[in-house]
């Protein structure tokens, strides 16, 4: 069955991105580039990707999930076009090559996505829509930062206190002080 992944940058300090939804402060070159750019290709915009000579074959992730928001944030019509993406949106209307968005909700969605065959499904963000499918998230892959925001858009908004448990299965420190962690729920909750 198919994953949910929370992939995600973060700063020390838990945020994704600025208050305004800021993220160039995030490390974008560094020794960690080269792994995290071949293990997680298909999470590269495509025209990054594209410019950068690097091929995406939609082995890891074949969906990415985002919140209106995180979707604006990154200003082209379909960022990610060689996924299929979705959007949630209760409010926006946009149309590009491989985009949906919907006001549909999120666990309803996922849980039907999980079903179908393919690769993983990337949460790509924000908080909010992190938060809301929080307990449908199988995975986590946290590049963390060396960075302080200070404030910002957390990791995971606002929820419900319910401590959950994940394991750590792989860590990658880089040179650069990113470090790349990747962590499973705890499947006896």
């Amino acid at each position: 069955m198919r994953e949910l992944v929370y992939y995600a940058a973060v700063t020390l300090d838990g945020y994704i991105a600025g208050p305004n939804g800021e993220f160039d402060a995030f490390l974008v070159e560094g020794d960690h580039m080269d792994g995290i750019n071949q293990r997680f290709a298909d999470t590269l915009p495509t025209v990054a990707a594209e410019a950068l000579g690097i091929t995406q074959k939609r082995d890891v992730f074949d969906t990415v999930l985002m919140g209106g928001n995180t979707y604006r944030v990154g200003g082209l019509p379909s960022p990610y076009s060689h996924l299929r993406q979705i959007v949630f949106s209760r409010t926006k209307t946009a149309e590009a090559e491989n985009l949906e968005v919907t006001a549909e909700d999120p666990v309803e969605v996922v849980r039907r996505l999980k079903q179908e065959d393919g690769a993983d499904i990337w949460l790509c963000g924000g908080g909010a829509l992190a938060a809301s499918l929080a307990d449908e998230i199988d995975r986590l892959v946290l590049k963390r930062q060396p960075l302080l925001f200070g404030s910002g858009i957390p990791l995971f908004g606002e929820r419900a206190y319910r401590p959950e448990r994940f394991d750590a299965v792989a860590t990658t420190a880089y040179e650069s002080g990113v470090v790349v962690t990747e962590l499973e729920r705890r499947l006896d909750r």
